[in-house]
């Protein structure tokens, strides 16, 4: 029998052994954490301070923007640690919290733009009938149930993907990430394979293919309504999460799902950095550009802290 020994803690990637780039990196890294951070804890802090804000939609991106909030903090705050003290170190138990964390995170980005879809169906083709399908018990249970099913997500891959046994410590990336554990495993990774597979099928195509539905329904609804002014304000309300929608999209099917002729160190080192730092910096800002309400909800609020005088 050969001798195997238990892996208690990975080594992650930094992103340059030269200590100018690393002080660089950890700078760039820093201004992106905090800018995120700023936009969705303001827009979180906008609808709820707002009552023109209390709708579904806005409940709804207020659950994405904390979702986005525990996405960066995942490996962001870490590889800065990496950069400026050199420790590449992360315990085993840290390892499955990024795995848990990404995931859940990854799933709720996922869920709430497919419920946030079904929002926007429902105002566009059911107007009449939209405060009665939703209603604030129903819009409590989709949040509920969108944290829930990202929550018994991250449990099955973590446990999925733990139960193996790793024959390296060197994670050829700058967090925990499912696909390069599976690199560096002993282990018939095969059910591993089989569970994302379905997944795959089952409920993010599922999710892919019932956002883009309900955008074709919507766009339909649109066109038919004689109004100019009408039209845009649809369009107006659609805009922001369509865009978010493509972002995410666009950086996950790149992270994922690439040609391997497009595969190497560098590249899959950029394209973590895009699914894991570009959506929750730019959501927020794409909700601010775009959206009038939340404009002037914010401008109306800045303007009541500004003009605060102590008495």
């Amino acid at each position: 029998m050969r001798n195997q020994t238990t892996v208690t803690e990975f080594f992650l990637l930094g992103f340059s052994e030269v200590r100018e780039q690393q002080i660089l990196h950890f700078v760039v890294f820093l201004s992106i954490y905090l800018a995120a951070l700023m936009g969705n804890f303001l827009l979180i802090l906008t609808v709820a301070q707002n009552q023109s804000l209390h709708s579904p939609m806005y409940f709804f991106l207020a659950n994405l923007s904390l979702s986005d909030v525990c996405y960066i903090s995942i490996a962001v705050p870490k590889s800065m640690v990496i950069s400026m003290t050199n420790n590449k170190r992360i315990s085993f138990s840290g390892c499955v919290m990024q795995i848990f964390s990404v995931v859940t995170c990854a799933s709720a980005e996922l869920t709430f733009l497919s419920v946030m879809a079904y929002d926007r169906y429902v105002a566009i083709c059911h107007p009449l009938q939209y405060m009665i399908i939703m209603n604030w018990n129903a819009c409590v249970q989709m949040a509920a149930a969108s944290w829930i099913f990202s929550l018994m997500n991250a449990v099955l891959h973590t446990a999925n993907t733990f139960r193996l046994q790793f024959c390296t410590s060197n994670i050829k990336q700058f967090f925990c990430d499912i696909p390069q554990l599976l690199m560096i495993s002993c282990t018939d990774t095969t059910a591993n394979m089989v569970v994302i597979l379905i997944e795959t099928i089952i409920v993010d195509s599922f999710c892919f293919v019932y956002i883009l539905a309900s955008y074709g329904f919507i766009f339909s609804a649109v066109f038919k309504i004689p109004s100019a002014q009408a039209r845009y304000k649809a369009f107006s309300t659609c805009v922001p999460h369509l865009t978010v929608f493509c972002l995410f999209l666009s950086t996950a099917v790149f992270s994922y799902f690439r040609p391997k002729s497009l595969s190497s160190p560098q590249v899959d080192l950029l394209a973590a950095v895009l699914y894991t730092v570009l959506p929750p910096l730019l959501n927020p800002i794409i909700y601010s550009l775009r959206n009038k309400e939340m404009q002037m909800a914010m401008q109306k609020m800045s303007k009541k802290m500004f003009s605060f005088h102590l008495i």
